[in-house]
């Protein structure tokens, strides 16, 4: 099986189609999907897509574009609201200076409070990293110095620098739809250096579609693409691709329960 680790099902885009949506993941083989909290004043939405599906799992969290909104957002809580079976996940947390939506202090104590409850937890920490590498260096050497916990560097476009210092931190790094466009030569440079057992690879759906459905709605189901050039950058077939991948999944995610489900045939 293939696992898409990063999706946003319970966004508007996928109402009137959810189960649909499920369903096509699943007939190309994606036994796994992880929907990602982006405000903890919506968990209880996210919360819902999870336990309506079985092979569905979420996480909790406050996205850094919605920081500001949510300082009064405890380590205590984020781990009180991570004990439910389905919440296998903390984040997507981090820095955004592209957009900088929320203050970057705001960003940056946000990012330490999941830190914290991703470290008492177990769980991993979903990071999001965009415009901001230096300052996420910084903040990742000094909190794994106060203690070492389980995250992964999502829908990685950042530089060389940011991922080996992630790795060499003891991290994981997925890569989405991104790897496979046109202009994403670096993307592909840095995922064929990367570890082949620190790899996921995601959707962010529903933005970023793969090629050949660049420009469309994203769904679990395009994880299928990012796979396969996955597999033509380290050279591997694509049942060597979804088995390091998903290996490598349920290792870090490791509240997920893992499947009986075979690859289907091209």
């Amino acid at each position: 099986m293939l696992v898409d680790s990063h999706c946003h099902l319970d966004f508007p885009d996928f109402a009137e189609e959810l189960d649909d949506v499920v369903a096509r993941a699943r007939s190309v083989g994606i036994g796994r999907m992880v929907t990602i909290c982006t405000r903890v004043r919506k968990f209880p939405d996210v919360l819902a897509v999870a336990e309506r599906f079985d092979d569905v799992f979420c996480s909790v969290g406050t996205h850094p574009h919605n920081a500001a909104e949510e300082l009064d957002v405890t380590t205590d809580k984020l781990v009180e609201l991570s004990q439910h079976r389905k919440v296998v996940a903390i984040g997507e947390a981090g820095l955004d200076y592209h957009y900088d939506k929320s203050p970057r202090d705001a960003q940056a104590q946000g990012f330490r409070t999941h830190i914290a409850a991703a470290r008492e937890t177990g769980l991993p920490l979903v990071i999001h990293a965009r415009s901001a590498d230096e300052d996420m260096i910084s903040i990742l050497e000094e909190e794994t110095r106060a203690g070492a916990f389980p995250a992964v560097l999502h829908c990685f476009s950042s530089g060389r620098k940011l991922a080996e210092r992630g790795i060499e931190l003891g991290l994981y790094v997925s890569f989405s739809g991104i790897l496979t466009f046109k202009n994403s030569e670096e993307v592909r440079d840095i995922a064929r250096d990367m570890p082949r057992d620190r790899v996921l690879v995601e959707t962010d759906s529903p933005y970023l579609a793969p090629m050949p459905n660049r420009g469309k709605r994203n769904e679990p189901a395009y994880t299928v693409h990012t796979a396969q050039t996955l597999g033509d950058v380290w050279g591997l077939d694509r049942e060597s691709v979804w088995r390091q991948t998903t290996e490598n999944f349920l290792r870090l995610f490791s509240k997920v329960p893992a499947p009986e489900r075979q690859i289907p045939e091209a």
